[in-house]
């Protein structure tokens, strides 16, 4: 059974909806391993120093940005951190927009939104207004650690939560020379047109994804099942060494909170997680622990060799 990503809440209005975050695709692309041709042993790829060509363990690798040809400035973990934002677990629509208006080029990796317990009312709610609006909620979720534009939508008995790109990761088609004008520019007559047109509604057919396979998967599986087969075709490689509970929700009146919602025409706030400083408390007070402890056990050792003698 996967996994959710994290569980936490969608929220429109006033409403909250729990909900769990899953992954909505699945990888499927053949994977291969690099081989020395000569021996048939694996290729490790070390870091090394551009410099010395030694290698560099993890913990001595920051992170960088070339920011000039050549030179870098270093940001510290903390520097990360401080641009992270605070709200992990909150889905909050920020505005509901036709869901026709959105060009299909921002669309990037669906999700799954699935129901925490006892929060199917509010989920069914707005799956079916959003299909009988056509409308799609626009919001913002962190995955992982990066926040994302999204777009929530119904499909079938489903919520999905498509990540969007931001304009700027966005092509300008106009930075392309492009055909402009009219048909007439390019002498196409009314006669093509007519025929072109006749041409796509005989060839026209409903959209059935299942019709769709990865042939070029398929074909590369049958010549790897075929090698695996004939007697030379393998070679063994010896591996190197290298929960959530769903939340719940009371029963809510939900004509109430619909209606507080519209009457002041605010969005819910996402939950303001603990400041930073608390982390930092809690590793000093975690620190002193540590450092009285070690002053222990070394006093008792003390007493223990001075009893001895």
């Amino acid at each position: 059974m996967a996994r959710p990503i994290w569980t936490g809440t969608l929220s429109f209005g006033l409403l909250n909806v729990p909900v769990s975050l899953m992954s909505g695709e699945r990888k499927v692309d053949l994977q291969f391993r690099m081989l020395d041709s000569r021996d048939r042993k694996p290729i490790r790829f070390e870091r090394v120093n551009a410099d010395t060509g030694e290698e560099v363990p993890w913990k001595d690798i920051v992170k960088a940005y070339e920011y000039d040809k050549g030179s870098y400035v270093v940001l510290e973990e903390g520097d990360i951190r401080s641009a992270a934002p605070e709200s992990h677990e909150t889905v909050e629509v920020e505005a509901f927009v036709d869901a026709s208006q959105i060009d299909p080029r921002y669309y990037e990796k669906p999700y799954l939104l699935l129901p925490g317990k006892k929060a199917e009312k509010g989920y069914v709610l707005l799956r079916e207004t959003l299909r009988d609006t056509g409308k799609a909620g626009i919001a913002r979720v962190v995955v992982r650690t990066r926040e994302y534009l999204c777009a929530v939508m119904p499909q079938g008995h489903a919520l999905v939560l498509m990540i969007l790109r931001y304009p700027q990761e966005l092509v300008d088609p106009e930075d392309y020379k492009l055909p402009t004008g009219s048909l007439s520019d390019y002498r196409i007559t009314a006669k093509e047109t007519a025929m072109a047109g006749q041409l796509i509604e005989s060839m026209a057919a409903d959209w059935d994804p299942s019709q769709y396979h990865d042939e070029f998967r398929e074909r590369l599986q049958q010549v790897l099942n075929k090698r695996i087969k004939t007697k030379g075709g393998t070679t063994q490689v010896e591996e190197e060494p290298v929960a959530h509970e769903d939340a719940s929700t009371n029963v809510v009146d939900f004509m109430a909170l619909l209606q507080k919602s519209l009457d002041a025409n605010k969005r819910t706030p996402a939950k303001k997680t603990a400041t930073r400083k608390a982390p930092a408390k809690k590793a000093a007070k975690k620190a002193t622990k540590k450092t009285a402890g070690k002053a222990a056990k070394a006093t008792k050792k003390a007493a223990a060799r001075r009893k001895a003698g």
